[in-house]
């Protein structure tokens, strides 16, 4: 079985071991309360963050008093020392400080002092100093136990030694993992510049429902679930769109929604069944316009994140610099089977006949351009590591996207690649709602064929679509890829806080 306190493997010994030092620091709790004092108090007044004190005294020489009181509070993460002398570092947001405990200073509350357990949340009142070795430090007159810890922390120099103990046991991690609490304020960086971005652009931030009575927007398998009240079934989320949709037809020119959506797929390093999207929509805008607003939200947060458009992913270099190119995936697809004359009227057997050469086995029955998109898919993708707009998408696999304007079997879609993975989907939106509403039919039938992704027809889309939609662009792009790439980590579990995992053993 697995220790949670550092993710190893844990034998007889070690079970025991910990099973002694939880009951230790439980004798600790009980010999506090015979005492009166309350191990877990309901609140405490610090003056100061941790942060605060570093970025107020840096001046401060070595040895020198400041001759202010502070009140500080943190985790306490290491202790030095014993007696009459010693020293502890309390942690608060990624700041550590170190505490000067002095009987001097402490008098009779040092033996409490003392007692003390890594792991444990304190707080500390004392003047600001910096000790002779050039340390800056509190120098403790008063000390108090905020939260006991009764479980001990990872040991410092090994952590969480086991990958999926990370993220079972996620405050652990962020606990003693820097790296885990920095990609993580990556992506709420991310987030932030995201949104300051659009709304800077006149978007406003809406909310729309995450139970659908018709799964929809995306072809992907729902998760399911029952309303007893109302006695029908309802799905969780797949995809916003058109809700949103609804909204520009509503009158709402500028519209986006950062949301929560959930697929009933597989799971990799790229994908989590509940994962966040930001998606957009834009009125009188097409999908040449979303490539430039693509192009200025991630250059947005990856100044906000690291600062620079040329940025490094596990070991190679990425420039986010503009302009990115764009090409039709029929092209990226010519070149990657070496046929110039590959095209979406080839017949099916002969893009099978291809398929097969290399190792891809589509569904059968699929058409000319569903199989394009196999080869794309197969061969290409992977293979982009610098920004590409991939334009121009097959009409069988993009059943809310607009018919291209002057090119057949393709629709204006884009999808951006970056390090071989897609971080953003979008298209100049399907207006016209009976081109809409035959898609959703087609779609029907594939899923009655067995294709549990397909869509399905929804009537109250189509009858807002009735209503008369104006040209419209709209964007998606996957928070958390994008998270992944500037916190240069190499899975989405990195950068999502509790990753759905399987259950424990």
């Amino acid at each position: 079985m697995t220790d949670p306190a550092d993710g190893t493997s844990a034998g007889d010994d070690d079970e025991g071991r910990l099973a002694e030092l939880i009951a230790q620091r439980r004798a600790k709790v009980a010999a506090l309360r015979d005492r009166g004092i309350e191990p877990y108090p309901v609140r405490f007044d610090p003056t100061h963050t941790l942060a605060t004190v570093r970025s107020q005294w840096t001046e401060l020489a070595a040895g020198a008093s400041s001759g202010e009181q502070v009140t500080i509070a943190g985790r306490m993460v290491a202790r030095r020392g014993h007696g009459k002398l010693a020293f502890v570092d309390l942690r608060e947001d990624g700041t550590d400080l170190q505490v000067m405990l002095q009987e001097d200073a402490l008098g009779n509350a040092m033996a409490d002092a003392l007692e003390l357990d890594i792991g444990d949340w304190v707080g500390v009142g004392g003047e600001v100093i910096r000790s002779k070795r050039g340390e800056l430090s509190v120098r403790a007159t008063s000390v108090t136990l905020l939260g006991k810890a009764l479980r001990p922390l990872p040991d410092k120099w090994h952590g969480l030694r086991d990958v999926e103990a990370r993220y079972r046991h996620r405050e652990i991690d962020l606990i003693v993992n820097p790296d885990a609490r920095r990609a993580l304020l990556v992506r709420s960086q991310v987030v932030s510049a995201l949104r300051r971005e659009l709304e800077g652009r006149g978007f406003i931030e809406v909310e729309t429902p995450m139970l659908h009575p018709i799964p929809g927007g995306a072809t992907a398998r729902p998760f399911v679930t029952h309303h007893n009240a109302l006695d029908v079934d309802l799905y969780l989320r797949i995809a916003p769109e058109l809700y949103l949709k609804r909204l520009i037809v509503a009158g709402f020119p500028k519209v986006f929604e950062i949301n929560r959506n959930f697929r009933n797929e597989g799971m990799s390093p790229r994908h989590n069944p509940e994962f966040t999207m930001l998606e957009s929509y834009e009125a009188y805008a097409d999908y040449g316009d979303v490539m430039d607003l693509t192009e200025a939200l991630f250059r947005a947060a990856a100044l906000a994140t690291v600062g620079t458009l040329d940025i490094s992913y596990q070991g190679r270099p990425v420039s986010l610099a503009g302009p990115w190119p764009r090409r039709p995936m029929l092209d990226l697809v010519r070149e990657a089977v070496a046929r110039e004359d590959l095209s979406y009227d080839t017949p099916v057997d002969e893009l099978r006949a291809l398929c097969a050469a290399h190792d891809i086995e589509p569904l059968p029955g699929v058409s000319a351009g569903a199989l394009v998109n196999e080869l794309y898919e197969g061969l290409v993708e992977r293979e982009l590591w610098d920004p590409v707009l991939v334009v121009d998408h097959p009409l069988a696999t993009s059943p809310l996207a607009r018919r291209h304007r002057s090119a057949a079997h393709v629709v204006e879609r884009f999808e951006l690649v970056v390090t071989g993975r897609e971080l953003a989907n979008a298209f100049s939106e399907l207006t016209d709602p009976d081109d809409q509403r035959a898609r959703f039919e087609a779609q029907d039938l594939a899923r009655a064929a067995g294709d549990d992704e397909a869509m399905v027809v929804d009537e109250p889309f189509l009858t807002a679509l009735e209503l008369g939609m104006p040209p419209t662009g709209g964007l998606g792009v996957g928070i958390d890829r994008l998270a992944m790439l500037l916190a240069d980590v190499p899975s989405i579990r990195d950068v999502i806080l509790f990753p759905t995992l399987r259950p424990e053993r």
